[in-house]
């Protein structure tokens, strides 16, 4: 059975794990989606795979439409959680940001971007 849950252990937070995400990471986009990541090595260990989701104030300026366009991302992970996983490893540290200043129309949109986003390290798996 598949785990669908996004938990507290899962949600990037701490400072210091952001900062090293920022300075290390490796960056990627495929539409309206860009990310970043940092795999697990031994010059920093990661310790469980941890996910944050960012929408500018630039282009939305009311919180209700950041939050929503959060919500759809963070749906998007939780649902995909093992295509993810297959594209940029178990152990990551990952930060997804919306870069368009149009609001997704439905879900769907959202969900097929992410999946372009995973598929695009490998595009052997479909």
């Amino acid at each position: 059975m598949q785990d669908f849950r996004y938990s507290r252990a899962e949600k990037l937070k701490k400072n210091a794990e952001i900062t090293l995400l920022f300075e290390k990471g490796k960056w990627l986009t495929s539409g309206n989606l860009r990310i970043i990541t940092l795999k697990n090595k031994p010059t920093f260990p990661i310790e469980s795979t941890k996910f944050a989701v960012s929408v500018s104030k630039k282009y939305f300026k009311k919180a209700v439409h950041r939050n929503r366009i959060k919500r759809l991302m963070r749906e998007a992970y939780r649902l995909n959680k093992s295509i993810f996983q297959q594209a940029f490893g178990e152990k990551t540290l990952t930060m997804l940001f919306w870069v368009s200043p149009e609001m997704p129309k439905k879900f769907q949109d959202v969900e097929t971007q992410f999946k372009q986003l995973c598929q695009k390290t490998h595009p052997l798996k479909k």
